[in-house]
């Protein structure tokens, strides 16, 4: 008889962690060899993983955080993302970041076995939804790094002056960010800038 698959999962919230486990674990051919409830638990744990499966936001190193470091460890690592956020955005950096895979938690049990299958034998997993975002958000133009940090003040409020003071730009260098940030968003003031932006993951408050 083959080795089981051996899993680790990773979910800061103990139930559910609990309830993916014996999902899992249900399965003859997979394994849950260990549990962790923080990044930081990720890369401490002692067992050997043929899987990832993370969440997306966890403390002590987010999922992102936690897949960069997985990849730097074992390039080869084969890594799953399992979460409620269903952003353009996440979805993207996950996958940027070296995840096979990536699930939202109300999808069903089947399907998360199947994943877990599908990624354990080299293959990616996106569900039709999950790749629809993440082909609008191929499609559109990146904003610049420059671009964010103004989105960023543009949440907080702040005015083109301030900006400015901040970032040790001119007023008129902030317009300039503002407009091009604006067309690649496809908006037409802050306030919809700040919508979008928060929608598509772009930002967090």
């Amino acid at each position: 008889m083959s080795k089981p698959i051996r899993i680790l999962l990773a979910d800061d919230h103990p139930p559910l962690r609990a309830g993916l486990a014996a999902i899992l674990n249900s399965q003859p051919d997979f394994e849950v060899v260990a549990e962790a409830g923080s990044g930081r638990e990720v890369m401490a744990a002692k067992q050997a993983a043929d899987v990832y499966v993370l969440d997306l936001r966890m403390p002590d190193g987010d999922g992102i955080q936690t897949i960069k470091a997985l990849i730097e460890r074992d390039p080869a690592a084969k890594i799953m993302v399992l979460t409620t956020y269903d952003n353009e955005e996440d979805i993207f950096r996950a996958l940027e970041a070296g995840a096979r895979g990536y699930l939202l938690k109300d999808t069903t049990r089947e399907e998360i076995i199947a994943a877990v299958r599908h990624i354990h034998g080299g293959e990616r997993y996106l569900p039709q939804a999950v790749a629809a975002r993440l082909a609008d958000r191929l499609i559109r133009p990146s904003l610049t790094p420059r671009e964010l940090d103004v989105l960023r003040l543009v949440c907080r409020g702040r005015t083109n002056k301030e900006m400015a003071s901040a970032m040790f730009i001119s007023e008129e260098t902030v317009k300039t960010h503002m407009k091009s940030l604006f067309q690649k968003l496809d908006v037409h003031d802050r306030a919809e800038a700040v919508s979008v932006s928060l929608q598509r993951g772009l930002i967090r408050l």
